[in-house]
Order: structure tokens, then C-alpha cells, then sequence
């Protein structure tokens, strides 16, 4: 599996073309601002998009779905149904940062955590995390020891708690029962900056150091 990044301007907020490179599908993860970019790689590279993959629906993680389907217009988006409110709102998330947004094509598939998404060749397992939104998921990639986080853990940081929907406890203990229980060396794709790995940050991450297990890791 292949991870390619469009980092959009703005919220900085990253989309990812998850792509299965012995078949040639792919899918969509969180398309913000950055998915121009994100359509014409696929296209420059010949790949079959199988979905729109959200694993929350905040503004910036979704604000290009309809930039995608403008393309590929009969792709299926995949979205957890707690999050539907939030998706449907918009124009309301977008009002709150004094900005202005399109409503977005309506999600055509519940993600449903523990059921699989697959892509040609390779499998997502899908794990909830809810803390940062209501219906936040994640995307574990266990045979290419990846996940796509979203907006859960980045490097150095954690999802902010303050937003529509968000807990601090909640988040916390997605943190501790769905990331930090992955292999250290598992890549992490969050939803804003640069990769990191579960083991940089169970050891190093501020926010999380004092709470794995209830003591330093």
C-alpha cells in the first residue's frame, strides 16, 4: 500500500490517497482543500477510486467531497453515522470561522466500526475513536503497519475536545484503547502535520506520556 498526501491550504488539514498497489484501487481519506490535487493524481496514475473515506466530518476534512465526485461522480462516501449531523451542518461549521461553505454530496454508506473497508487487494480495519467528534474513526492498515488517525493523535498533539461534540475523557480513552494499543512501529497519517509512530509518541508525546497506563510509558 501506497499513502499520498494533500496537504490543503488554510487549516493545513491533509487528504490521503490510500492506494493498494497491486491493484490499482484506491480511496479518498478525509478530502479538504487539498483534493484538486488528489483528483489529478488519480488520474495522472491511472487508479480506480473505490470510495470516499471520512473519518469525521468536520469542515476542513470535508469540504472537497464534492470536488472529488465532480470527477467521479458515482463513488460511494463512507461516513459514521454520529457524524451525519455534522456533515449535514456544514454551513454552520464554516459560519463558526467566519467563512462560507457548499453543502456536500449526502454520505451513500455507514461505517460501521469493526467491519472491514477494503480496497483491491488490501484491508482497513475500522476502529471508533470518538473525543475530537462524535463518530470519529480511524483506518489500521495491520499488514502495512500504517493508520490513518485523522484528527485523534499527531505528532506531539492530540484532536481538540472543544468543537461540537467533543470530550476530553472520550478522546482520551480512544487514545489509550484504539491508538497506543498498535505496534510501536506502526506509521501514523494524521489529519494535520507530518507522520509520526505510535512508540514516538507513547514516549514523547506530551499529552499522552503521563496518561498510558496511569504512569510514564
Amino acid at each position: 500500500m501506497e499513502i499520498s498526501t494533500f496537504t490543503g491550504p488554510g487549516f493545513g488539514e491533509n487528504a490521503y490517497l490510500a492506494v493498494c498497489t497491486e491493484s490499482g484501487s484506491c480511496i479518498a481519506v478525509d478530502p479538504g482543500r487539498g483534493a484538486p490535487e488528489l483528483v489529478r493524481a488519480i488520474q495522472s496514475e491511472g487508479l480506480v477510486l473505490e470510495g470516499i473515506v471520512l473519518t469525521h466530518a468536520h469542515l476542513d476534512h470535508i469540504e472537497g467531497v464534492s470536488t472529488v465526485r465532480a470527477t467521479f461522480p458515482e463513488t460511494p462516501i463512507w461516513l459514521h453515522p454520529a457524524d451525519l449531523g455534522l456533515y449535514r451542518g456544514v454551513q454552520r461549521q464554516a459560519a463558526m470561522f467566519g467563512m462560507a461553505a457548499e453543502p456536500q454530496p449526502e454520505p451513500t454508506h455507514e461505517i460501521v466500526p469493526g467491519e472491514p473497508i477494503v480496497v483491491g487487494s488490501c484491508t482497513f480495519e475500522v476502529r471508533f475513536t470518538p473525543g475530537h467528534a462524535p463518530g470519529h474513526v480511524i483506518l489500521v492498515a495491520h499488514d502495512h503497519g500504517l493508520a490513518l488517525v485523522g484528527d485523534v493523535v499527531f505528532q506531539g498533539s492530540i484532536g481538540r475536545s472543544d468543537l461540537p461534540g467533543g470530550d476530553m475523557q472520550t478522546l482520551m480513552a480512544s487514545i489509550r484503547s484504539q491508538v497506543l494499543t498498535l505496534p510501536d512501529d506502526t506509521t501514523l497519517y494524521p489529519g494535520h502535520g507530518p507522520p509520526t509512530t505510535v512508540g514516538h509518541e507513547r514516549v514523547t508525546n506530551p499529552f499522552l506520556v503521563p496518561h498510558y497506563g496511569g504512569e510514564l510509558a
